[in-house]
């Protein structure tokens, strides 16, 4: 299918297939497959983590070149039992959950390799999986590169405050209990656990103040992207997030770049938006010189959510790759 203009997406589609599979520990993961049932298998892979897949990502793939398969992560989105539910046992949702439900995925609907797609966490997730199976992952398409390293969720959460010192002032004062600036994640994880509804709805507006507040320096059209959420979806989000990036993710620090040799004979795109404040373009240029075939695209008038020169790198990057087979 052709598009009009090299930055327009591809007309909206429906999934064709969908359901629900079960991984384990009283979680069933929802997925749905669009596009072409013989083409090239693609998966998206949202971030957050928590933020659930939509249906825009879909409208990144040629239909008549790729089957694209979404799902949403442990806890968010149509995957049960759901994180705004403060009787969700949290134990039972790590990196190593997901990476384990996406090969249960990926062989559940007979798909031997797929591209990988996804940003800001989702490259993460990514990341964390191709290294664990490089001999399933045919490329990846990767915009916001972010590891999670604990540096990276201490600047986004710390050392951001330096730009915007008042609204990290109001993100500070919402964990009066610490007195250490660096446990200011772990803090909302904790209140994120409360019996307490109206705790956990505060945290949750605090924690969303402070991402809204990142993100003001990017054209980004229409509501803040974090405060605009349903209260069920923020809830799940903020909840994710903060029991994620409170574990540091559960990955070794500088592990998915110390690694990133296994990803030797994978090709890759790496798209990053020089003025990215949530996610420095650091990573993405040390990402870049480690693994051997990534190329790194530097959106200069970009942030974390990308825009129009963003989207044309996204979608030349999927379109050269389905032409690949």
């Amino acid at each position: 299918m052709e598009r009009t203009r090299d930055d327009t997406l591809y007309p909206p589609i429906e999934p064709y297939e969908s359901g629900m599979l079960d991984v384990g520990d009283g979680n069933l993961v929802y997925w749905e497959v669009c596009g072409n049932p013989d083409g090239k298998p693609a998966l998206v892979v949202h971030g957050g983590p928590g933020s659930g897949s939509t249906p825009r990502s879909r409208r990144y793939f040629d239909p008549d070149r790729y089957r694209v398969v979404l799902f949403d992560q442990r806890g968010c989105g149509r995957s049960t039992p759901h994180a705004s539910d403060p009787a969700t046992d949290m134990r039972h949702n790590t990196t190593a959950h997901l990476i384990a439900d996406m090969e249960r995925l990926r062989d559940h609907l007979n798909i031997d390799r797929w591209l990988l797609y996804g940003g800001s966490w989702g490259s993460t997730l990514i990341l964390a999986y191709a290294e664990e199976h490089p001999e399933r992952v045919t490329e990846a398409v990767i915009p916001a590169v972010t590891t999670t390293r604990r540096s990276e969720i201490d600047w986004l959460y710390r050392g951001a405050g330096q730009l915007f010192p008042e609204a990290w002032a109001a993100f500070r004062a919402g964990v009066p209990e610490t007195s250490d600036p660096a446990g200011l994640v772990a803090a909302y994880a904790r209140r994120m656990e409360s019996e307490d509804a109206a705790v956990r709805e505060k945290a949750t507006a605090d924690w969303c103040a402070w991402e809204d507040a990142v993100l003001s320096m990017e054209a980004i059209p229409g509501p803040p992207p974090y405060g605009s959420r349903p209260g069920r979806e923020q809830l799940a989000l903020v909840r994710i997030c903060s029991h994620y990036f409170a574990h540091g993710a559960w990955l070794e620090e500088g592990r998915l770049l110390a690694r990133a040799h296994r990803l030797t004979g994978i090709p890759a795109a790496l798209i990053h938006g020089r003025f990215d404040l949530a996610g420095p373009l650091i990573t993405a240029w040390e990402l870049d010189r480690a693994w051997p075939d990534a190329t790194l695209t530097v959106i200069d008038n970009a942030g974390h959510m990308g825009g129009t020169e963003t989207r044309r790198a996204v979608l030349a990057a999927l379109d050269g790759f389905a032409r690949r087979g």
